[in-house]
């Protein structure tokens, strides 16, 4: 009987259940190099096989050590482990000890995954019970959302929006509109009324701004913002109230309504430094009226300048043409620009719409120039001149209302130098000008000279300039230093005799003074500190004497750079003059402008829409409040 012939061992093997086949590669491939498998190795038996280079869809396994195609269906590694178990004992084993060691650091210190509970499995999809702390958080969220950007409630509504929520957490289920307007907003409005109450009796000194503006349905509303410098040397501001005014907008009204406001809030009068407003007359008798000392807004008074300036017969705003503006910018190669119409209630608006007419003027003339009726109303160059002029005058001028018009940072203490640099730079004349610029740089001086030379202001100005450590004495008159002194010093022993009104003092180790938080309740005078003298402190001098030697110690002290904010200069330096760091709370917290308020009329406007006209006055003071207050 023939004897049957035994395959060679390196042509094929057979194992047990997976008849694989293994063959040996005469096509090249010896000499092609073997690369890793592309993608995401869940094995570690991938270590020991790849890919030819020229199989660019990695469909044929090869071994890196005999380079033998090893068959795999499907990413299967049964087969690639056999032939390491029958090629490559070491290996094999190498690769059993790897596998075992990546499966012991994976699941060291995780229980392993367990079969999810029924109960567990539905909890997962059922909807967030109304009451838990999820979903409390989550109307909550959208409430916020709601007031701080000044969205409709029937946002909640929407098709969009609902989608949104219901892809951020499908367990949510979203309130109706009354829900939020009955319930979430009106608890988010006393949540933050509370914290900003309890803020606001910290406060040792406060400022404020007012002014009356209309909503677009034409209801009229009185603001009231308030602004302080807190512990920490942050100056603050807060809308205190958005009040409807369904009467005459009389100065007594006004009078009453802004009382009315501080009352409502716990505010003393006292403790009011001073209120920026406009120049409207029934603001100005308002104020009168309750005795208030006031600032006019610096940003209206500029406007009001520059007004008068243009109105200078030589100046003429008469001729305006838009038609194919755009198509002769384009020919021109000029800034595909609009031109800017001129308000007369928006500073800056009038150098704005003379510096694009400049820019503008080829296109300008171009499109008038094309139509026999306009044609008359080209600017000739005696115009251009004149807007030459008008642009070298006023057009410095834009930087410094936009300036003065933050409420984040001190701005009244700029006031004095800011007066100083248009007298000595900014609008003094030159002799390369023309004939105009110097009349309406002059006007212009002229006019904020006449208003800001009355006594109140001018003392309020120095004051606050002198507790500015940028400044301090530098931009008062040399005639009124030792006034100033005067009233500094006595306003400071104001402080320490009535601590209840003002951050108090208390006497240090050294003599010096530390400040102290107000006192929130008055004490009754006793009849015997009617009789009480001043007495020498610990130093041997007076107590007027220690604020005086304090003042000049301050004043003596190196300035602050120019760019460093006087509030961070404070925080570092006011247990180092106390009292004075005191008077610099009282001052430095006064706006210069009437903005804040201004910036009211912005959110009342995006509030009392077309389609939001049916809102109560009470609702637009609550949305106002919250817009600026969260």
């Amino acid at each position: 009987m023939e004897k049957m012939s035994v395959p060679s061992r390196e042509k094929s093997t057979e194992s047990l259940g997976d008849h694989v086949t293994e063959e040996n590669t005469d096509d090249g491939s010896n000499a092609e190099e073997i690369v890793e498998k592309k993608g995401q190795k869940s094995s570690v038996v991938w270590r020991y096989f790849g890919y030819l280079t020229s199989d660019k869809k990695q469909s044929s396994t090869h071994c890196k050590s005999c380079r033998k195609h090893v068959p795999t269906k499907s990413g299967n590694t049964t087969n690639l482990f056999h032939h390491l178990k029958q090629c490559h004992p070491l290996e094999h084993a190498q690769s059993l000890t790897e596998s075992a060691n990546l499966s012991s650091k994976t699941t060291r210190g995780i229980p392993a995954k367990q079969q999810q509970s029924i109960e567990s499995a539905f909890s997962s999809v059922l909807p967030y019970d109304k009451k838990a702390k999820r979903h409390s958080d989550i109307t909550n969220a959208i409430a916020y959302c709601l007031a701080k950007d000044m969205l409709q409630i029937n946002t909640v509504k929407n098709e969009g929006f609902k989608q949104l929520i219901k892809v951020l957490d499908p367990r949510y289920q979203l309130p109706g509109r009354k829900h939020f307007s009955h319930t979430a907003l009106p608890k988010l409005y006393r949540e933050c009324r509370e914290a900003v109450e309890k803020e606001l009796q910290t406060v040792s000194f406060f400022a404020t701004t007012s002014d009356m503006w209309s909503s677009r349905t034409s209801e009229p509303y009185l603001s009231l913002t308030a602004h302080y410098i807190d512990q920490d040397w942050n100056l603050k501001s807060k809308c205190l109230q958005t009040a409807y005014l369904p009467d005459d907008h009389t100065g007594e009204v006004i009078a009453l309504g802004l009382s009315e406001a501080l009352a409502s809030w716990g505010l003393s009068e006292d403790k009011q430094v001073c209120i920026t407003t406009d120049s409207g007359t029934n603001i100005v008798k308002a104020t009168s009226l309750n005795n208030w000392t006031r600032l006019q807004c610096f940003g209206h008074r500029l406007h009001s300048a520059i007004e008068k300036a243009g109105k200078d017969k030589r100046v003429d705003f008469s001729w305006k043409k838009k038609r194919e503006l755009a198509a002769a910018q384009e020919e021109l190669h000029l800034p595909q620009h609009k031109l800017v119409t001129e308000s007369p209630t928006r500073w800056g608006s009038h150098q704005k719409m003379v510096r694009r007419v400049l820019e503008q003027h080829k296109a300008i003339s171009q499109v008038l120039s094309a139509d026999k009726k306009t044609r008359h109303l080209v600017p000739s160059w005696q115009d251009l001149d004149v807007l030459e002029s008008v642009h070298v005058a006023l057009n410095p001028l834009l930087e410094f209302t936009d300036s003065l018009s933050g409420e984040c940072y001190v701005s009244v203490s700029y006031l004095k130098p800011m007066l100083h640099l248009f007298r000595t730079q900014i609008l003094k004349p030159s002799e390369d000008e023309t004939q105009l610029t110097k009349d309406l740089k002059m006007t212009v001086m002229t006019y904020l000279d006449e208003k800001y030379n009355d006594q109140i202001t001018n003392e309020l100005l120095d004051v606050a300039t002198l507790v500015d450590p940028r400044y301090k004495v530098q931009y008062i008159n040399a005639e009124h230093v030792d006034a100033i002194k005067m009233r500094a010093v006595s306003e400071m022993l104001g402080q320490i005799e009535h601590p209840s009104t003002s951050a108090g003092t208390e006497e240090t180790e050294d003599g010096g003074a530390a400040a102290v938080l107000p006192t929130q309740k008055k004490q009754r005078k006793s009849l015997g500190s009617f009789f009480k003298k001043s007495h020498p402190t610990s130093t041997g001098l007076t107590e007027k004497e220690t604020v005086e030697k304090e003042l000049e110690k301050y004043l003596l002290a190196s300035d602050a750079d120019s760019e460093m904010d006087p509030l961070e200069w404070w925080k570092i330096n006011d247990r180092s003059f106390p009292r004075v760091s005191c008077l610099a709370k009282h001052y430095l917290c006064i706006p210069a402008t009437s903005s804040p308020s201004e910036r009211v009329f912005s959110t009342g406007g995006n509030i009392v829409t077309c389609h939001r006209a049916a809102l109560k006055p009470e609702a637009v003071d609550r949305l106002v409040f919250l817009s600026h207050n969260l």
